[in-house]
């Protein structure tokens, strides 16, 4: 037990922490926000939409295959597990993509190939087609995502990175949260038609992205220091 405590306290803070120990002593979330408020708003516009598109495509899915598609739950189960593969992959292969293009054309790049993945992913006219859709879909959703979470930081200001990014990705999240409400209720109301709301859905938020990414700047190759 008290190797293990000792192992604790020996452990080494980052360098980065270190060098602006003295930014962290004096942090105040309140003067933050106060003097970084029109990054801080912007980047939580972001952040809803980026988590509409990620909920938007996700949530109610396997509700849309089982109630418009009439597939078994065994079925939706795999197909599940099949797009979910996929965004593991859409992250990784996006996420290394900016390091040689950039954070920015990344993202655009992903938003602009979700606008097509849409028709296959939501009017694919077989279980194929529609899996096939899924997997496109969820690895360009993903692969946008692979980018925020080294875009976030490379955002904020040195000091704040232990703070601002959660908080914006998590008032983000928050306003966002009544998408699978807004889905569900507008679905039902139009006869169980999940696949022409969630499309609608994510064309619109992936065209906002598509505006709102090119007002922030590029981050690539960044001092974190």
């Amino acid at each position: 037990m008290s190797t293990h405590f000792d192992f604790i306290w020996r452990f080494i803070e980052s360098p980065i922490w270190r060098a602006n120990r003295t930014q962290n002593k004096h942090f105040d979330i309140l003067d933050t926000i106060k003097t970084h408020y029109k990054l801080i708003l912007y980047l939580i516009v972001v952040m809803v939409a980026f988590n509409f598109l990620s909920h938007g495509s996700e949530d109610l899915y396997p509700t849309f295959l089982r109630e418009q598609k009439h597939f078994d739950a065994k079925t939706i189960g795999n197909i599940t597990i099949f797009y979910n593969i996929a965004a593991i992959f859409g992250g990784i292969f996006f996420g290394s993509l900016s390091e040689k293009i950039g954070r920015k054309k990344s993202i655009l790049l992903a938003c602009v190939l979700v606008i097509p993945a849409t028709y296959f992913w939501a009017y694919g006219n077989s279980l194929i087609a529609l899996s096939i859709g899924a997997c496109i879909m969820q690895f360009m959703v993903q692969g946008a995502w692979g980018v925020i979470p080294t875009y976030l930081n490379e955002r904020v200001p040195s000091h704040t990175r232990s703070t601002l990014p959660g908080l914006v990705y998590q008032l983000g999240n928050l306003i966002a949260s009544v998408n699978a409400l807004i889905q569900t209720k507008t679905a039902e109301a139009m006869g169980n038609n999940y696949a022409g709301v969630m499309s609608v859905m994510i064309v619109i938020v992936a065209i906002v992205l598509l505006v709102l990414i090119p007002f922030g700047k590029e981050t690539r190759g960044a001092s974190l220091h």
